[in-house]
C-alpha cells in the first residue's frame, strides 16, 4: 500500500495543514494537497508585466474605430486590417528581440457565407509561438480576440472601439509574449490574436481545427474575453478576482464516454475541471495579487467565446472573464442617453485589473510549460471487488515522480496527495467506490503537472 508522508507533513515536506484538511487527514493516506508557490523565475518574469504597455495597447487598438471582421481590410488607419496589421508589428518587435525563440505568422483563410458572414471574408489571427526547449510537441495556447462590435452586429462602419471587449484580452496576450519570449520553457506556449469572433468563433475554430488537423498536443488553451474592467454596472469594485469558466461533460464527449461517465462519475473531473484547479493551485498567490473564482459553466448565460472551438476539438480549455460585467460598455453604440455613457470606452478599462489578470495566466502557462505534462493512460483496476485501489499510468516525458491526487466526493478539489515515486503503479488503502482519484507528475524542480482521471481497465 501506498505510504502517508509524516502526519502534519504535506507531500513536498513543508509542514503544516490548510484549513479544513485535517480531519479528512485522519481518514485516508496522504498529505494535504498544498498550493504549489511561484518559485525565483516566475516571479522574475511576472514583474516584467508592464500595466503600462497594457493601457497602451488597449487604448491603440481602440482607436482604429472599429475592428469589426466585415470591415475594412485594406485601409491603414481604420478596420480590422489596420489592426491586424499593427498587431503582427507588435509581435514581430517582440519576436526581434527574443534570440530567436519566438516566431510569429499570419494564420488566414477564406470564410465561405454563413452565419452572420454575408459574403466571402477573409479571417485573420496572428499567431506567435515561442518554441519549447526540451518537449516542442506539448503545447498551450493564450489568446484574446481583436475584432470588435457594436449594437447591430453586423453593422461593420459604426464605431466599435472595443477596449474591454476583447481589446484587454489582445493585451494579456501581446504582454506575456513580451515577458517570456526571452525565456525557454520546455513545452510551447502559442500567443494569439484571433479574429471572427463576434461573428461566430470563426478565428479559433479555425486554428483549432488546424491544431487537431496536424495531431498537435494541445494540453490547455485559455481565452482572455471581457478582462478590462473591475466594475459592476452598479459600481461596485472586485479588482483582486477573475472568473474561470471551465466546463463539467466534456462538449467533444462520445456516447460511450458519456455511458461511462454516468456509471462511474467524473462530471466535476473533466480535463477543463483539472486545469481551473491547476490554476488556482498556482495562480492565486502574492506574485499576482489576485484570487480566481472558477465557475463550473462552459460559459455565461446566452453567451459564448473562443475556447468553445478547442473543446469542440477535444482540447482542455477555459475562458477567463472579469468578475462583473457592465453591459452598457459591451455591444453598445458609442453614444449617451439620459446622462448615461454607452460604448466599450477605454476610459471604463482597469488598466492594473488588466496586469494582475496577465499575471493570473502567465502563472498558469509558465507552470504548465516547465513542469511534466499531464500524465496519460491513468487506469484504475476494476477486474475484482476490493475495498483497496490500483492505479496505474504510463511514464511522463520529463517526469521524476508521480503523486496519487484522492478527495471525497462531494469536495470541489483535491485534498491529499499521496507520493509514490518514479513507480507507474500504485495501490492505495483506500476504496475506489468512496473517493475520486487522480494522478499527476512532478518534474526535477518540484513543478506539478494538471491531474488526470482515471479510467476503468480490467
Amino acid at each position: 500500500m501506498a505510504k502517508p508522508p509524516a502526519r502534519g507533513e504535506a507531500p513536498d515536506g513543508t509542514a503544516g495543514v490548510p484549513a479544513g484538511a485535517a480531519e479528512l487527514g485522519d481518514r485516508g493516506p496522504g498529505g494535504p494537497v498544498r498550493p504549489q508557490r511561484p518559485d525565483a523565475e516566475l516571479r522574475s518574469l511576472l514583474r516584467q508585466v508592464d500595466e503600462r504597455r497594457v493601457e497602451a495597447t488597449v487604448r491603440r487598438l481602440a482607436a482604429f474605430g472599429t475592428r469589426h471582421t466585415l470591415s475594412a481590410q485594406d485601409d491603414p488607419v481604420r478596420g480590422i486590417g489596420a489592426a491586424r496589421d499593427w498587431l503582427f508589428a507588435q509581435f514581430q518587435q517582440v519576436a526581434a528581440a527574443s534570440g530567436g525563440r519566438l516566431s510569429v505568422e499570419l494564420q488566414s483563410y477564406v470564410q465561405p457565407p454563413a452565419d452572420r458572414i454575408p459574403v466571402p471574408t477573409t479571417i485573420t489571427n496572428v499567431v506567435a509561438t515561442l518554441h519549447g526547449s526540451t518537449d516542442p510537441g506539448r503545447v498551450y495556447v493564450v489568446s484574446g480576440h481583436y475584432d470588435s462590435r457594436c449594437s447591430d452586429v453586423m453593422d461593420f462602419t459604426s464605431d466599435a472601439p472595443g477596449a474591454d471587449d476583447d481589446a484587454s484580452g489582445v493585451a494579456v496576450s501581446l504582454e506575456l509574449a513580451r515577458a517570456l519570449s526571452t525565456r525557454q520553457p520546455a513545452a510551447t506556449i502559442v500567443f494569439a490574436a484571433v479574429a471572427g469572433e463576434e461573428q461566430g468563433l470563426y478565428g479559433s475554430r479555425h486554428m483549432a481545427q488546424l491544431f487537431k488537423a496536424a495531431g498537435t498536443d494541445v494540453q490547455a488553451m485559455f481565452t482572455n474575453d471581457i478582462v478590462g474592467a473591475s466594475r459592476a454596472d452598479d459600481g461596485t469594485r472586485d479588482p483582486g478576482t477573475i472568473r474561470l469558466f471551465a466546463e463539467g461533460v466534456p462538449t467533444a464527449e462520445t456516447p460511450a464516454e458519456a455511458n461511462l461517465r454516468r456509471s462511474i462519475g467524473g462530471e466535476n473531473d473533466s480535463p477543463p475541471r483539472q486545469l481551473a484547479r491547476f490554476v488556482k493551485s498556482v495562480a492565486e498567490n502574492d506574485a499576482t495579487g489576485m484570487a480566481v473564482r472558477v465557475i463550473y459553466r462552459r460559459d455565461r448565460y446566452l453567451r459564448g467565446g473562443d475556447h468553445i472551438g478547442f473543446l469542440e476539438q477535444g482540447y482542455p480549455a477555459a475562458r477567463f472573464t472579469e468578475p462583473a460585467e457592465n453591459f452598457a460598455h459591451q455591444h453598445q453604440n458609442v453614444r449617451v442617453e439620459n446622462g448615461v455613457q454607452y460604448g466599450d470606452l477605454p476610459e471604463f478599462c482597469d488598466f492594473p485589473f488588466i496586469a494582475r489578470v496577465a499575471r493570473v495566466n502567465g502563472a498558469a502557462l509558465w507552470s504548465l510549460a516547465t513542469a511534466p505534462g499531464t500524465p496519460e493512460g491513468v487506469k484504475i483496476r476494476t477486474a475484482a471487488l476490493t475495498n483497496d485501489s490500483e492505479l496505474l499510468w504510463t511514464a511522463t516525458p520529463g517526469a521524476v515522480s508521480y503523486e496519487v491526487l484522492w478527495r471525497e466526493t462531494t469536495a470541489p478539489d483535491w485534498t491529499h496527495a499521496i507520493d509514490v515515486g518514479p513507480a507507474l503503479t500504485a495501490k492505495v488503502d483506500l476504496s475506489k467506490d468512496n473517493v475520486f482519484f487522480g494522478v499527476r507528475a512532478v518534474g526535477p524542480g518540484g513543478h506539478r503537472s494538471p491531474a488526470a482521471f482515471p479510467a476503468p481497465v480490467s
